[in-house]
């Protein structure tokens, strides 16, 4: 199937798929005689699992990595489960690093009366060494 009947199947714009293409990430299965890509159910699985592992916030380099566990079938689910424990423990950094951030600007602006006069504690803080 052409490429944009490809990426409306896998959810996924066509500059994404020619991206993908481009990179080697899922090459497409064929071309036609006038040079149209053409992807059939298997391109597209591929797709879908990488937009799947985008999400999650996987690295083009980690979807390469989990692609090609993907499709070995001798491979060893541990090797995978790495991968991911090693995602998840960065999601939690980042989740810690924002509520910090929530925690502090919850406290400049409980601290700022919010009225007319000039002086105003969020721009204070924001002026601050962190």
């Amino acid at each position: 199937m052409k490429i944009s009947h490809a990426a409306e199947r896998a959810g996924l714009p066509v500059k994404t798929v020619r991206y993908y293409a481009d990179i080697g990430l899922v090459a497409p299965t064929d071309r036609s005689a006038s040079g149209y890509r053409s992807y059939d159910q298997d391109a597209i699985q591929k797709l879908i699992f990488i937009r799947r592992a985008r999400a999650f916030g996987f690295s083009i380099t980690k979807c390469r990595e989990l692609l090609g566990l993907y499709v070995d079938d001798s491979r060893s689910s541990a090797d995978v489960k790495e991968i991911a424990k090693r995602r998840l423990a960065e999601i939690e950094e980042k989740q810690k690093e924002l509520q910090y951030l929530h925690d502090e600007l919850a406290h400049l602006i409980t601290a700022c009366r919010g009225d007319d006069r000039p002086d105003c504690p969020i721009i204070s803080g924001l002026a601050q060494p962190a």
